[in-house]
């Protein structure tokens, strides 16, 4: 039996990580190429005579559309798998692409960019991707495996985002988004391996005692209701997703109002992902040492701190290349920090939805930071009241954190998967 054991130990390990690698490389894709769009604000508008405001309102329909859609998205791999769920979304993601690469009509573009975009990349991210990680991994294993997955994200805007550039620079716009659909349909065939599961061959004599029963839906929901602390988690959450989502689409733009080198917003970007990488496991370790609401008070306050004084100084390459880093360490720091105080006040066992809803509220923000970020330029001819905005902002954050009571609401039984 020893030699039945130490063979399925192996298995799970090699299937675990074949799901890891797969989870990694589809998240690389989506997260990666959504993080290109920014570059094509410019061209959009220059070239094609469309007005920023609608533009930015196409991107910031995807982030709406993305939270909307992502409950269903993820109930939809709960009962088919992640596999279909991941190919229809990397073929609608691709369509979404290849219609914003020849938008012959600003409807054309919102369809794409906004709608398809939004439904492509709920199918394709942390809701299908990651549950499927947690799923194949053990417990002892699964933070750490859906950490490194997570970073497959950050590795895909650290390569795509020069790449893309670099497409539109020599061939256009029309060939850059094209490629990037081309890379969402090779990602496409990963989501096979994400239903790799281990449950079925596991010797009796290692299998896990029943888990006891846990609290309903309604009930959990019905806690995290009333539960002060989880509304101020839900508001803070909005403007994490408020300050990245402006950033990330209006950033080069702004540099090159600002007469920056041209290339340097693409470097940006990519480097925010690059310091992401460090600043999420950062997190995700200070988060395991120190009340996780402290630690997203302070991470705001730093933002905030950061976007702030990058406005107000004088802009230089070296300044947008400090800006990048010290925004890529708190760029997605705030999503262990958050799941991570979601379990420990309710529990594991309804943890999606209850960190669902606090994303719809972080992509509602997303929404209204990309769209306002064009409608207050096209208005006023300038980025400062969004910038002001947007630093301030971290104030609103940081005061919603600090008063969160972590106090333990479901009892560690009731809590149990």
């Amino acid at each position: 039996m020893s030699t039945a054991k130490s063979t399925y130990a192996a298995t799970s390990r090699n299937q675990t990580l074949y799901v890891i690698v797969a989870a990694a490389l589809i998240l690389s894709a989506a997260m990666g190429i959504r993080q290109t769009f920014g570059l094509f604000i410019g061209p959009f508008s220059y070239d094609r005579g469309l007005p920023v405001t609608l533009i930015a309102f196409a991107i910031a329909l995807h982030n709406l559309v993305w939270g909307f859609a992502q409950p269903f998205a993820g109930a939809a791999a709960d009962r088919y798998g992640a596999a279909p769920v991941v190919a229809f979304g990397a073929a609608t993601f691709a369509a979404g692409l290849a219609l914003a690469a020849s938008a012959p009509s600003v409807v054309a573009l919102i369809v794409g960019l906004g709608l398809l975009v939004g439904i492509g990349v709920s199918c394709t991210t942390f809701g299908v991707v990651l549950t499927s990680v947690g799923r194949v991994a053990t417990p002892q294993q699964r933070s750490m495996a859906m950490g490194i997955a997570s970073a497959g994200g950050s590795l895909g805007q650290v390569l795509m985002v020069p790449f893309a550039q670099l497409v539109r620079e020599t061939s256009g716009v029309s060939t850059s988004l094209y490629a990037l659909a081309f890379l969402m349909l090779v990602a496409a065939p990963f989501g096979i391996l994400l239903d790799r599961r281990t449950g079925a061959s596991v010797p009796h004599t290692v299998a896990a005692p029943a888990a006891p029963a846990a609290g309903s839906l309604r009930e959990t929901l019905a806690h995290a209701v009333r539960h002060r602390g989880y509304r101020l988690l839900t508001l803070g959450f909005f403007t994490c997703g408020f300050q990245l989502a402006f950033i990330a689409t209006h950033l080069p733009g702004y540099l090159s109002l600002c007469h920056m080198p041209m290339g340097l917003g693409a470097t940006a970007l990519a480097l925010i992902g690059l310091f992401n990488m460090a600043g999420s496991w950062a997190c995700g370790w200070l988060g395991g040492r120190f009340r996780q609401q402290y630690v997203l008070g302070w991470l705001y306050l730093i933002r905030g701190a950061t976007i702030a004084a990058f406005f107000l100084l004088p802009k230089s390459t070296l300044s947008v290349v400090l800006f990048a880093a010290v925004m890529g360490l708190t760029w997605l720091g705030t999503v262990p920090l958050t799941s991570g105080l979601i379990a420990k006040v309710f529990g594991t066992r309804h943890l999606g939805t209850l960190f669902g809803v606090v994303f719809l509220s972080h992509q509602l923000g997303s929404f209204l930071g990309a769209w306002l970020g064009g409608y207050v330029f096209d208005v006023t001819g300038s980025y400062t009241m969004i910038w002001a905005a947007t630093a301030l902002a971290s104030l609103f954050a940081a005061l919603m954190h600090f008063p969160i009571d972590d106090t333990v609401r479901v009892s560690a039984e009731r809590a149990s998967v």
